[in-house]
């Protein structure tokens, strides 16, 4: 990152680079976590989206539509059908139609979805940890403030949820 900046400073000397160093090392953590390829989940035959699904299905312990599942998962309803047909598929989930209107679907965990989440979950907070470990812990909790900062203030412009 810093030699992109470095060339554009040599192009445009006047400019200010603050705003692209910040959020250019923003995307390419984001880039090398997503290649990083989450070896927990990996062993659990899951990508990250779907293991998204199915602990959203988990953490709130009721049965969801595919629609709130986008917004909980902070994706698109394609992405998610996608997501769903392949958990069906492999026995994780279970779909059935609302009882009051046939045109809702209602998603929740079977058993062997559950227990995969369950397996799961504490491996791969453990691998997260490890990621992170050459943060200090008040470094780690700066940071997250700061994200979460950042983070309210981009759901507030685009109009997206905010937590």
């Amino acid at each position: 990152m810093a030699a992109v900046v470095r060339q554009w400073r040599s192009v445009h000397p006047g400019i200010d680079t603050a705003p692209m160093e910040l959020i250019g090392r923003v995307n390419r953590c984001a880039a090398l976590l997503q290649q990083a390829e989450d070896a927990p989940l990996r062993r659990g035959g899951l990508s990250r989206a779907e293991f998204d699904v199915l602990g959203a299905l988990r953490r709130t312990g009721d049965e969801l539509t595919p629609g709130e599942l986008a917004r909980e998962t902070y994706s698109s309803g394609a992405a998610v059908t996608k997501r769903l047909r392949r958990l069906q598929e492999r026995g994780l989930v279970e779909r059935r139609t609302d009882p009051h209107d046939r045109r809702v679907s209602r998603l929740t965990l079977t058993e062997a979805g559950t227990a995969l989440v369950d397996d799961l979950l504490p491996d791969q907070l453990a691998f997260e940890s490890t990621v992170l470990g050459g943060l200090p812990q008040d470094e780690r909790e700066r940071l997250v403030g700061l994200l979460g900062t950042l983070l309210g203030q981009l759901e507030g412009r685009l109009g997206g949820p905010r937590y």
